[in-house]
């Protein structure tokens, strides 16, 4: 068998069940280390036996609903190519744009600083922590994740990607308040998802639970994050979150309680959402 009749097998499996047809080359791109550009020029080569029987146990895996970026145990988050698997939430497209204002937020209010502390709670692979570590070098960044397991993938995430990155185990905020951390700019993903809504069953059977669902309106990481996160931010500060898009409006009630005297904003993202809340502690948005 070729690799296009390979390719054309698999996307004919792909449309009959209802998949995404690009996942057989995505796969075999993976199996056979091959680029697009060389895959296309050996179209008509032969498969050889093992690079078969491969494509075809990841193939099978895609059908019976595993993410194929568990399959690949790689992701690509603001560029950089980040370790996977069932331990941590695959990073998401959208998560990128929290890490791109954020770091427009230090251009406006931390440009004059010589090193800026920051911490990400909640970890999960580390994308946002490393990232942001490694596009800002006056950045001094540490990371908490509740998930032994979740921070073994973040530290090698870090260790492969040459970001410095201190990571500690524990619950939230926690952890950063026993080491007596102060940051000036707070950073989390938690989990928003309310615990009854209904989502892709491939998200739902495969990735993490602890790090989906938020309990029963998707706030409760937040209002446990806005009752303990004062003690560790310096006196001047930005906290910054990704949020579900419907959940403006028990956000705001939650601001209201919590932090009634800052300033806030929602931040749309690429399609028009609101994804990203900004709360200024003792800042005065520009």
């Amino acid at each position: 068998m070729t690799i296009r009749e390979l390719i054309d097998e698999a996307e004919n499996k792909m449309d009959e069940a209802n998949k995404d047809s690009n996942v057989p080359k995505v796969l075999f791109y993976h199996v056979s280390n091959m680029q697009p550009h060389e895959l296309y020029l050996k179209m008509d080569e032969e498969v050889d036996e093992e690079t078969l029987k491969t494509f075809n146990e990841d193939l099978q895996r895609y059908l019976n609903g595993e993410p194929v970026q568990y399959i690949k145990g790689k992701e690509y988050f603001f560029n950089y190519e980040f370790t996977v698997n069932e331990d941590v939430l695959i990073p998401r497209y959208e998560t990128e744009e929290l890490v791109e204002n954020i770091l427009y937020a230090i251009d406006d209010y931390f440009k004059d600083y010589e090193t800026i502390d920051l911490c990400d709670v909640g970890t999960g692979s580390g994308a946002i922590a490393i990232s942001l570590a490694l596009e800002e070098p006056k950045l001094n960044v540490c990371a908490t994740d509740i998930s032994e397991k979740a921070l073994v993938v973040a530290k090698k995430n870090a260790a492969d990607l040459g970001a410095h990155v201190t990571f500690y185990q524990g619950d939230m905020v926690q952890p950063l308040i026993d080491a007596k951390k102060k940051v000036d700019i707070f950073v989390s993903n938690p989990p928003y998802i309310p615990v009854h809504q209904e989502i892709d069953p491939r998200v739902k059977n495969n990735e993490p639970h602890v790090a989906l669902f938020g309990g029963e309106d998707g706030l409760y990481f937040y209002r446990k994050i806005f009752e303990t996160v004062r003690p560790i931010l310096k006196e001047r500060a930005i906290l910054a979150f990704e949020m579900g898009f419907d959940q403006r409006d028990i956000m705001e009630e939650a601001l209201q309680h919590y932090f009634p005297e800052c300033p806030h904003r929602f931040l749309k993202d690429i399609n028009g959402k609101n994804r990203m809340l900004f709360i200024y502690y003792n800042i005065e948005p520009k």
